[in-house]
């Protein structure tokens, strides 16, 4: 079982992610526990205030360091952590590599960034790994976490009902997958290739390599690098 920890400013935002579908089931299986906590309920200020203006000026608030430490230090009284995960824009993209090797670990905590961030002291000395979902801005780390959480937790064994298809999905070997097509074969005139008909396993294989191998040079040419 994996379990993984998430610190947050607005936990709330995260419930929706986790209440259905694949997450929802690997939770009610037992296979992975997920815990949210507020940051809010570590903070020693009388206004559980968690974020303050920056020294030296300039626009936005940050996350204070005391609220996200004193959580990280309760935490880390039952538990031990294989990675302490701050998402945050400005850090290093996640990648299918990554989150395979994420996967097997038995403990993550994820903190979410907020605001303008956070007190870079936080990134200095409490965690070991910092995470981007893309090179763009979002209100908060939230639905990072949550992105973060669905592309580990999927690669679990026991959690997609064929435990192999995980392994076929697109960067898993450096490719993007190759075009799938389903019922009926034949749609007001638009047909489904022949040869995904034929029954021949060893041809169709083949198909399906050249045909990840066409899609990655047109659309992600620098994977093949």
């Amino acid at each position: 079982m994996i379990r993984i920890d998430i610190l947050s400013a607005t936990p709330e935002l995260l419930e929706s992610p986790f209440s259905g579908s694949i997450l929802r089931r690997a939770i009610e299986k037992n296979i992975v526990e997920v815990y949210f906590h507020n940051l809010r309920d570590y903070s020693t200020d009388k206004h559980h205030k968690i974020d303050d203006y920056q020294f030296g000026g300039g626009s936005g608030m940050v996350l204070m360091i005391e609220p996200i430490d004193n959580c990280i230090q309760e935490l880390k009284k039952s538990n031990n952590y294989d990675e302490v995960i701050l998402m945050t824009p400005d850090a290093k993209l996640l990648d299918q590599k990554i989150s395979n090797k994420l996967s097997t670990l038995k403990n993550i905590m994820i903190i979410c960034g907020h605001y303008k961030g956070v007190d870079q002291r936080v990134r200095d000395n409490l965690i070991t790994m910092e995470l981007s979902i893309g090179d763009y801005v979002l209100s908060g780390g939230e639905l990072p976490a949550a992105v973060l959480c669905d592309s580990i937790i999927r690669l679990i064994p026991g959690v997609l009902n064929n435990e192999t298809s995980a392994l076929t999905d697109s960067f898993q070997d450096n490719l993007l997958a190759p075009p799938v097509y389903t019922r009926p074969a034949n749609y007001n005139n638009i047909k489904v290739p022949d040869l995904l008909l034929s029954g021949n396993k060893s041809k169709i294989e083949d198909w399906r390599e050249k045909k990840s191998i066409e899609k990655t040079k047109k659309i992600r040419p620098g994977l093949l690098k």
